[in-house]
């Protein structure tokens, strides 16, 4: 008995290590999308990271309830099958005890699965304590970002060098177009360390904004005023895409967010405000030792 308690012991640790290297090796490949990359991306931004973490727990409650089932149906199969002479056991089919255990244990797990999940889909739309406001507006087919109170307010749409190679026919190389439809002519440059509010909404049709690494996506509707936010931890470029069919240049309107440390993002503020677009182009376009490219793929 304790050689075979041992056993049970060993084989838990050494399944719990797997697990626990599994899920470290797929969040470290995951920082940046891959080719066949089959596992969320953990993101830069607290909602990203909660999202993420619920995702990994909901996957390996998922995978014990599935191990446990099909392995007690297959079992059930080989050891209790016709050919051997079982019989069903009316006594233990028709157990009214059975029965209350098999409702009442989903429930549990149900319940446990709900109130963390709960508790992180209320945290994404507390906006309290922000300490800036941008205000996204979706149009056919670019954004609008203002910065609230800072007097800035620009149009970013498709940059002209993918523009021109989607309308002249041209094939585009990993080479030549690294970001061939993933570029904007104006980025919209945000401070790290900073909780930001967004206020989303549209001026035509419905739109939806959304950015993979900050781990939120929020529709845009006219009419109506939508909430969410972010915080940034990593200086880097993240980019996203219209998730919303607007029409038929939906998918020309990317969107770029650059993340950069709190002095550089003061610079931009200030160029943008003195109208000088070369000074805040070349600060949007400038890249922090520490940065990241995420959703570039």
């Amino acid at each position: 008995m304790k050689a075979a308690r041992a056993t049970q012991v060993g084989l838990a640790r050494i399944t719990t290590g797997v697990f626990a290297v599994m899920a470290s090796s797929v969040a470290l490949a995951s920082l940046e999308p891959q080719r066949w990359q089959l596992n969320m991306t953990p993101g830069v931004t607290r909602t990203a990271e909660n999202a993420y973490q619920m995702h990994m727990m909901m996957l390996w409650i998922c995978v014990v309830i599935g191990v446990i089932v099909f392995g007690a149906m297959a079992y059930a199969m080989v050891k209790f099958r016709k050919s051997k002479g079982a019989k069903p056991d009316v006594d233990f089919t028709h157990s009214t005890k059975l029965e209350i255990i098999w409702t009442v244990v989903p429930i549990i797990i149900l319940v446990v699965m709900a109130v963390p999940a709960t508790i992180k889909v209320i945290e994404q739309y507390d906006t309290k304590g922000h300490e800036m406001t941008v205000k996204v507006t979706g149009y056919q087919w670019m954004w609008r970002y203002e910065i609230v109170g800072e007097d800035v307010n620009f149009i970013s749409r498709l940059d002209r060098e993918s523009d021109r190679i989607r309308q002249s026919g041209e094939r585009p190389t990993a080479e030549s177009s690294p970001h061939y439809l993933r570029e904007v002519d104006r980025v919209l440059v945000l401070p790290t360390d900073t909780k930001i509010r967004f206020v989303v909404t549209a001026d035509d049709v419905i739109h939806a904004w959304w950015v993979p690494a900050l781990g939120w996506k929020q529709d845009a509707i006219p009419g109506v005023i939508n909430e969410a936010w972010t915080q940034i931890r990593e200086p880097g470029t993240y980019r996203g895409v219209c998730a919303e069919l607007c029409g038929k240049d939906h998918g020309f309107m990317p969107i770029v967010v650059k993340a950069v440390p709190r002095g550089e993002y003061d610079a931009w503020l200030a160029a943008q405000k003195a109208g000088d677009l070369v000074e805040a182009a070349r600060i949007a376009a400038s890249t922090p030792a520490t940065a990241k490219a995420v959703g570039e793929g």
